[in-house]
């Protein structure tokens, strides 16, 4: 941010009073403009023992595979956003069930949520945001090919707990340090 949407000033970069970070805050007028991670909203489409993925058609991660998801918007609620966003990159329809996994990624100011969700029929195709959609079983999910850390993860636990069809919430943190290299911290 550079300008003040209320007035129209410059803003700088400085630690307000009662506060323990920079935020952007207007030299004239002084108000604070606080900056907040987004929320992703993603679904875990499930039929029978197969998951459904999505080959992505654009980037970050053109061409590799994921789960259903993205930016929730505003005025709705992260189910609402779970399952628009399979329609939208899947074109499939899904009963969301409950929260299934979520991780904190602070590197990029996001927050991912996963929903288990059932396929209520096999009419699915790709999306404007993706290349190829396909139900996957375990022995045949690409992982080499996953787009993002928390997708791996998500797709490593369910097939963990699907065996005995106790699905319990799965947490962590995704770090990365000044070298690239990357922690996941699961909380349990």
């Amino acid at each position: 941010m550079k300008y003040c949407p209320g007035c129209g000033s410059k803003l700088s970069l400085k630690i307000p009073e009662n506060d323990d970070r920079e935020r952007h805050v207007c030299d004239d007028c002084g108000v604070i403009h606080y900056q907040n991670p987004n929320i992703i909203v993603c679904s875990l489409p499930c039929y029978k023992d197969q998951v459904l993925l999505c080959k992505r058609s654009i980037e970050p991660r053109y061409g590799l595979w994921t789960l259903p998801g993205g930016f929730m918007e505003n005025n709705e609620t992260t189910l609402e956003g779970a399952r628009r966003e399979t329609l939208e990159e899947a074109c499939a329809r899904v009963e969301i069930h409950s929260l299934y996994s979520y991780y904190s990624l602070p590197h990029i100011n996001q927050v991912h949520l996963f929903y288990r969700a059932t396929l209520l029929d096999l009419d699915f195709s790709a999306g404007d945001e993706s290349l190829e959609v396909k139900l996957f079983h375990h022995h045949e999910i690409p992982w080499e090919e996953i787009a993002f850390p928390a997708v791996s993860n998500t797709l490593e636990h369910y097939y963990k707990d699907l065996p005995e069809k106790i699905f319990p919430l799965h947490s962590a943190d995704i770090i990365y340090t000044e070298d690239k290299k990357r922690s996941i911290n699961s909380h349990h």
